[in-house]
């Protein structure tokens, strides 16, 4: 199961090989403790501690009993006891260090509670073990697809099978009770093995998938988060965050577990606030807490004046205090509001920093040097195709020809307007004949017609 890739770094630490805590030689595994009493003797006369911890798929650890005195160091793959048969593992912990964390976990230290190491596992348990590890995919994909056919309302994320490959255990996530009792059976028939059913969350299976959060760094839960505490809408409250499901919500679709990391600093802060249920009473009019920033040390009220429209005022903490305590003694204070915006506005101002000017100090020309030469032709062909389309799309008369395609003379039809003039009204009686004559002494005779003819051909010349 070694990755290979999991060496040591130049300041002597792991270097890793990326795979989120999973690869058997713990280069990168975030269920690493650091053992910091390494190499320290015991007292004389203290038996070493007779427990170790153990490893297994999808970040499950467990303490198992060293009964026969087994030399162990971290990396060892060991063979443990299972009910029924047994499991393979690697050695994660031994020694003291193990005693402290039995008690940080379940505060039990009495290792004649535990099950037991039944030996260092050889090469044909590791075989057997590889061998059951393949089967996983397989039995997933199967395992979904028998789901889906039954109608479950469940996802099937994981499978693991027992080191002996006599057991697997299914990981699957719902929203609400399953009744799996139809498809253990199923799987139980198909499989030939025995059938676990666990459920986990959606945090866990996140972890577990692992990704890319908004952060643009790796996902909390699948680095180094090993307890998943339970996230509320209050910690977004608390500070000052919008309430927007889409910038809250996580990969896993639940609240980002990122909201408890500075909660605490937050809580701490507010305390030291005024209470937000207290009212600013004005001479102008009262006061209504809106929000805190706790950055800036300001808190926002919103005013309600008669006769005028609602202002909102920012004021800082000290001076919040003073009108309370002034209201307490029933002084209404004076605010100048347009002199506080204009505060305001110069401490913001303030804050907003100047933007830097890139250069291009290797000399190199910019990419959009080309705009600018291009953007006036390309704005007079756009003109000339949309001229064109609007002549396309009017409405011809009936016997009118269809317009020409581009690049080619548009034929002139006998005795009638340039089809791109506006068409005049017909005129009547001589005015039409004499308008006729004038255009046919512009164009010449026509060919097809001889002078003065009725549209016949032309006469044939006279012989000598």
């Amino acid at each position: 199961m070694a990755c290979g890739n999991c060496g040591t770094g130049a300041d002597g630490k792991p270097a890793g090989c990326k795979s989120n805590g999973y690869c058997s030689t713990s280069g990168c595994n975030k269920l690493d403790v650091f053992d910091w009493l390494t190499g320290v003797p015991l007292p004389g006369g203290q038996t070493p501690f007779d427990a170790v911890e153990v490893r297994f798929k999808n970040t499950r650890k467990g303490f198992y009993r060293n009964a026969s005195a087994l030399q162990l160091n971290p990396g060892d793959l060991v063979t443990v006891d299972a009910a029924p048969g047994h499991d393979i593992g690697m050695v994660t912990l031994a020694g003291e260090l193990v005693r402290a964390q039995m008690q940080r976990k379940s505060a039990i230290t009495d290792t004649y509670e535990l099950r037991k190491i039944l030996r260092k596992s050889t090469q044909e348990d590791i075989d057997r073990w590889h061998a059951s590890r393949k089967l996983e995919d397989e039995t997933m994909l199967a395992a979904r697809a028998m789901v889906h056919q039954m109608r479950l309302d469940m996802k099937v994320a994981d499978v693991e099978y027992q080191g002996d490959g006599t057991k697997a255990t299914f990981y699957y996530t719902a929203e609400q009770r399953i009744d799996f009792r139809d498809l253990i059976r199923k799987l139980a028939d198909q499989f030939k093995v025995r059938i676990d059913m666990k459920q986990i969350g959606a945090r866990q299976e996140a972890g577990r998938i692992g990704g890319i959060g908004s952060c643009g760094r790796e996902l909390c839960c699948s680095t180094w988060l090993t307890d998943f505490r339970s996230v509320t809408t209050s910690a977004a409250r608390y500070q000052q965050l919008a309430l927007n499901p889409q910038k809250l919500a996580g990969q896993c679709g639940k609240l980002k577990c990122c909201l408890n990391y500075e909660l605490d600093m937050y809580i701490e802060a507010v305390k030291s606030y005024p209470s937000q249920n207290a009212k600013l009473k004005t001479k102008q009019g009262t006061g209504y807490h809106m929000k805190t920033d706790i950055f800036e040390e300001k808190m926002w009220y919103l005013f309600k004046m008669p006769g005028s429209a609602p202002v909102m005022a920012g004021f800082p903490v000290d001076r919040v205090r003073d009108i309370l305590a002034q209201n307490r003694e029933g002084i209404e204070v004076e605010v100048d509001f347009a002199r506080l915006a204009e505060e305001n506005e110069a401490a913001r101002n303030a804050d907003v920093e100047a933007e830097p000017e890139y250069e291009a100090v290797g000399g190199e020309d910019e990419l959009t040097r080309f705009d600018s030469k291009m953007k006036g032709g390309q704005r007079r062909r756009a003109s000339k195709g949309r001229d064109r389309d609007r002549r396309n799309d009017r409405p011809k008369p009936q016997g009118q020809q269809a317009a020409p395609a581009q690049g080619q003379r548009p034929p002139r039809s006998q005795g009638s307007p340039s089809t791109d003039q506006p068409r005049a009204e017909k005129p009547s009686g001589e005015g039409r004949r004499d308008r006729g004559r004038r255009s046919r002494d512009r164009r010449g005779p026509r060919p097809d017609r001889a002078q003065g003819g009725n549209g016949g051909p032309p006469p044939t010349p006279p012989t000598a």
